[in-house]
């Protein structure tokens, strides 16, 4: 199931939290290599991991942690513009129309379908958001990997090659997306649209 909790949420269900940031930790750090944070208690946490930070997150049944990823709005602080700005031919993207998805992250033996859930949470949370598009950093052989999901991202920048190369993409959040990852997840689209138009009602967006 997909839930949406932004970082404040989220402070009140602090093992759901640290499922979250302990499976980052072994996604990020342990099994990429990347150079990330790691604190004491074995959590992956930055400085984007704000208490306004939207999580779209999917649960089991039981509630624990199968996959997550975050959104951020790029009129504020981003990952992409601060770190990964000259991937992003026209520079810099500070637009209200335009959100950022980073920490795409599916936890060790988490289903198949996780993915394409985290997907499909994103998707909704961008049209309840009234986004256009949604921009992300990413690993080259992913490139094809969303595009088996059924979202694959309109290339802006690349640098590398192969399994070490980046690049930058915009997905474009249009309803017609909807029906492949709900196939690919088997999710009910019509109840992950439901929780993401809570939104707003619950007042977890930032401006």
């Amino acid at each position: 199931m997909i839930r949406y909790r932004s970082g404040a949420q989220l402070a009140n269900n602090p093992r759901l939290r640290h499922d979250m940031h302990r499976d980052r930790t072994r996604q990020f750090h342990d099994r990429l290599g990347w150079r990330v944070h790691v604190d004491a208690t074995g959590c992956e946490v930055d400085q984007y991991d704000l208490a306004d930070t939207l999580y779209v997150l999917c649960l089991s049944r039981a509630g624990h942690h199968l996959g997550s990823l975050r959104l951020m709005p790029t009129c504020g602080p981003t990952m992409i513009n601060d770190h990964f700005a000259a991937l992003l031919p026209a520079g810099p993207v500070h637009q209200p129309d335009t959100w950022e998805c980073t920490r795409f992250c599916v936890a060790p033996d988490a289903p198949e379908w996780v993915a394409a859930a985290l997907l499909l949470g994103g998707l909704e949370a961008g049209l309840a958001l009234g986004a256009g598009r949604i921009l992300g950093v990413f690993a080259l052989p992913m490139l094809r990997i969303y595009g088996r999901l059924g979202w694959p991202p309109v290339e802006l920048g690349r640098e590398g090659r192969g399994r070490s190369g980046l690049a930058t993409g915009a997905w474009l959040v249009t309803p017609d997306r909807r029906q492949p990852l709900a196939e690919k997840s088997g999710l009910d689209w019509p109840t992950v649209a439901d929780a993401a138009r809570e939104l707003q009602a619950r007042a977890l967006l930032v401006a």
